[in-house]
């Protein structure tokens, strides 16, 4: 209202007729800073509008960034939700086995024949038997299991060819194979020479 009453009055005073020099320098001069309040008025308003713009740009880039963001951030947090079951899953099974062959280690390390009882002797060697079997299979199983989840062989193949006898494809000398079967019919030949004297002496007496 004001500016508008200023306009009117400056109008006003165009309109009539100066008396003087005097007075029309003075219109002159109230014109003129007029105009420049304008100007003043004018730049101040263009300056608002440029910050209104820059507020609304920053807003927009907000409002687009945090859209993106949540998606990506939705996406990766099921992506790795489901990564973390999956190695928790990994834990749980490589633990599993660690427990199995462990159990497995204690029962081969307990079966001693030098501890072995000649009466029971087949029995002992039965149940070491069966032991070793028990141990070579879930070690199969087990091994096949893991390394179908895993890029590379966590265990070696390579060590699932150790048999009692030794590693398939490596050759022993006539050495080793006869203090092999010595060690294995010793026992037996032990329970031979006791039921011959056991016999003899039947017989004799």
């Amino acid at each position: 209202m004001a500016d508008n009453r200023q306009s009117d009055d400056a109008l006003f005073d165009l309109e009539n007729e100066p008396n003087s020099s005097e007075e029309l320098q003075d219109q002159v001069q109230k014109a003129q800073e007029q105009l420049l309040q304008l100007r003043r008025q004018q730049e101040s308003i263009e300056k608002q509008k440029k910050e209104l713009e820059e507020l609304n740009r920053r807003q927009n880039e907000f409002e687009e960034g945090k859209a993106e963001m949540t998606e990506k951030m939705n996406r990766a947090v099921v992506v790795l939700e489901r990564a973390i079951y999956e190695s928790q899953k990994r834990t749980e099974q490589l633990t599993a086995t660690r427990v199995s062959f462990l159990q497995h280690l204690d029962l081969l390390d307990s079966i001693n024949p030098k501890t072995w009882d000649k009466a029971t002797l087949a029995k002992e060697l039965s149940r070491g038997l069966c032991a070793v079997d028990e141990a070579r299979g879930d070690f199969s199983k087990s091994r096949a299991m893991i390394n179908a989840d895993s890029d590379q062989e966590i265990i070696d193949p390579e060590i699932e060819n150790v048999t009692g006898y030794g590693v398939h494809g490596h050759e022993h000398d006539f050495l080793y194979w006869l203090k092999a079967g010595a060690a294995f019919t010793l026992p037996l030949a032990l329970l031979g020479v006791v039921l011959l004297i056991l016999l003899w002496t039947r017989l004799v007496g």
